[in-house]
């Protein structure tokens, strides 16, 4: 049994799905069916965050989000982050700081603490755990994502005070 096909807007642009099935997830179509393969999948139940994308400017767990349900939605993967320019503020800190381990929770990570950083420019070390508390992370013990945390933080700290 398949659904009519529907559009999800990712990263800004429309992508039809067709031959979907009901209950596919998210994670599943944006990978599977839509070659968006920078969110990973590892737990399928919420726990672990390496799924991790925006809808709608909110971090969601992709792989708990019916699909269907996000039609309407902007979607934002890792994919997206970055713009013409390069990498992200958040991407180059991870790779400046050495946050960057086996990668496997690193396009999680990058989602959720870009979307701190906007709506919060200045978090501090509790604010920030409290924010990728959701994201799993066995190789660095969150020591160098903080600090990547840091250094994006005053990038934008210092780009603020040049304007």
């Amino acid at each position: 049994m398949s659904t009519d096909p529907y559009l999800l807007r990712v990263n800004g642009t429309d992508h039809r799905v067709g031959d979907g099935r009901p209950g596919e997830s998210l994670l599943w179509v944006l990978r599977e069916r839509l070659g968006f393969h920078g969110s990973k999948n590892a737990c399928e139940e919420g726990e672990c965050g390496s799924c991790t994308v925006l809808l709608d400017g909110q971090t969601v767990c992709s792989c708990l989000v019916l699909a269907e349900s996000a039609t309407g939605c902007e979607i934002t993967t890792i994919e997206g982050v970055a713009d013409d320019e390069g990498l992200s503020d958040v991407q180059q800190a991870f790779i400046d700081t050495g946050a960057v381990q086996c990668g496997f929770c690193t396009p999680g990570l990058i989602v959720s603490i870009g979307a701190l950083l906007d709506s919060n420019p200045d978090p501090d070390d509790l604010t920030v755990r409290e924010a990728i508390s959701g994201n799993l992370c066995r190789c660095t013990g969150y020591g160098r994502i903080l600090e990547a945390v840091n250094v994006a933080a005053a990038g934008r700290r210092n780009e603020g005070s040049a304007a």
